[in-house]
């Protein structure tokens, strides 16, 4: 009987150390990482229209369309379809909006990923993230990380993420785990979540 691959769906608020679990759990399981930030970093160097528009979008603080995200996530796919030393996928961060989660569904069946998949939210209070990403401010200087850049990514995650999130709670699909502890202790609980 064939195992079935690991696909993880890591949410989070900025500042509540998605990227940091990503690499453990990625690490620890064997599995792909998709992150939608990383994708477009890396589309923006081509020099075509949509490299050249992502770049000016993305510096200019704007969101990517979920067509352009998803064209990448599909590449991505499709891609590690053809891989036969498969065990899995983490998504860092997406989706990012409630069509992006339909959308995702509907790959993960196309490609045959859909009957172990786990959706984790790593839970931590508008309060931490601007202690968090003010303490990360000092040490790189992100503009995006100033108080008024701050304030827009959590009305953006409120409005845009929380609908997502609310979307896997309904279908109990929704593991949330508490971010405000130790990287250690965060990362052992969302070990036994996917045991």
């Amino acid at each position: 009987m064939d195992k079935k691959p690991l696909i993880i769906i890591l949410l989070g608020k900025s500042g509540s150390g998605k990227g940091t679990q990503v690499n453990l759990i990625a690490e620890k399981y064997g599995l792909k990482k998709i992150g939608s930030g990383e994708l477009l970093r890396q589309r923006k160097k081509q020099e075509d229209f949509s490299g050249s528009k992502i770049s000016t979008v993305i510096d200019n603080g704007g969101i990517i369309p979920t067509p352009v995200i998803f064209k990448l996530w599909m590449d991505k796919l499709e891609e590690f379809k053809k891989g036969s030393e498969f065990e899995g996928i983490i998504f860092d961060g997406s989706p990012r909006k409630i069509k992006e989660a339909y959308l995702m569904d509907e790959a993960l069946e196309w490609y045959e990923w859909n009957e172990n998949v786990k959706v984790i939210l790593i839970d931590i209070s508008d309060e931490e993230v601007v202690k968090r990403i003010a303490s990360r401010a000092g040490l790189e200087d992100r503009p995006e990380d100033s108080p008024e850049g701050i304030k827009k990514r959590l009305a953006w995650f409120e409005a845009e993420v929380v609908p997502v999130i609310n979307y896997y709670k309904e279908n109990n699909r929704l593991i949330t785990i508490n971010g405000e502890q130790s990287i250690e202790k965060v990362f052992n609980d969302i070990e036994n979540s996917i045991k």
